[in-house]
């Protein structure tokens, strides 16, 4: 297994629309890869080959909120780089709500964006920090003023603190339902499907960590009633109960810690 994998921070202006970009170069065994659910929409620019998926085959895309796992058919060989976006990205660089890319995926041409310039500038750059400096360029003429309703954003914020969603919609004044619908019309999930998978993403964060703890101890950190409970939600979520996700791929996501390019 040859596997490069390097993080870099986008521009300050920016990281309300992008939190990183994650370069890989991976050559392994020809295999499938679970593309798990987060917080995060995906914008991925290849330099080789194409990323294959149940929607299509492409060379840029990208990817919205999802609460399943999506499955990566890939030959062994891996090459571009990967932009995790904010909701908020996406009406900043395609003037949409992200909740019309949920649990789909598409090409970058298909949002207008400049995607053959994009990865010409990607693939001729010499070094990642190059590559990812191109992304702020071609990025940074696609900002465009934006606003998001503030009980929608609120309710964003609130459940990546970990609040639930009856109390969320009485801080805003809403009634769930009402909730439900704008939440969704603006992300593509419910509040309780999104709240599931920003738990699930932490639960996925504290087994990639570099001290990995127990299935008990990460059932308990992040709110599970129970391990039953954790690896039936880990389950619907990813396809697989954490035991066996970590038997298939931690192997391959641990032995690919990036390195962090430091951006100003």
């Amino acid at each position: 297994m040859d596997v490069e994998h390097v993080i870099g921070a986008p521009h300050p202006r920016l990281r309300p629309f992008v939190t990183r970009y994650s370069g890989y170069r991976m050559l392994t065994e020809p295999g499938v890869h679970r593309g798990l659910p987060s917080r995060s929409l995906t914008l991925v620019v290849t330099m080789d080959g194409t990323v294959d998926l149940p929607d299509g085959r492409f060379a840029t895309l990208c990817g919205g909120l999802h609460h399943e796992a999506v499955m990566i058919t890939h030959d062994g060989f891996q090459h571009g780089v990967q932009c995790d976006l904010t909701p908020l990205g996406m009406r900043a660089f395609f003037g949409m709500p992200a909740g019309e890319l949920a649990d789909t995926t598409v090409g970058l041409d298909v949002l207008d964006a400049p995607a053959s310039e994009l990865r010409e500038r990607v693939r001729t750059a010499t070094t990642w920090t190059d590559r990812f400096a191109q992304l702020d360029l071609v990025l940074g003429r696609l900002l465009r003023p934006v606003r998001q309703q503030v009980e929608v954003a609120w309710a964003w914020q609130r459940l990546a603190a970990g609040a639930p969603v009856g109390e969320i919609a009485a801080e805003v004044g809403w009634s769930r339902q009402h909730l439900s619908a704008r939440f969704a019309a603006e992300y593509g999930l419910t509040p309780k499907i999104m709240g599931r998978v920003m738990r699930f993403e932490r639960a996925n964060r504290m087994l990639r960590g570099e001290r990995r703890p127990t299935l008990t101890e990460v059932a308990a950190a992040c709110g599970y009633t129970d391990q039953a409970h954790f690896n039936r939600d880990w389950r619907a979520l990813c396809g697989a109960t954490p035991t066996e996700w970590m038997a298939a791929e931690l192997p391959f996501v641990q032995g690919s810690e990036p390195p962090e390019v430091a951006r100003l």
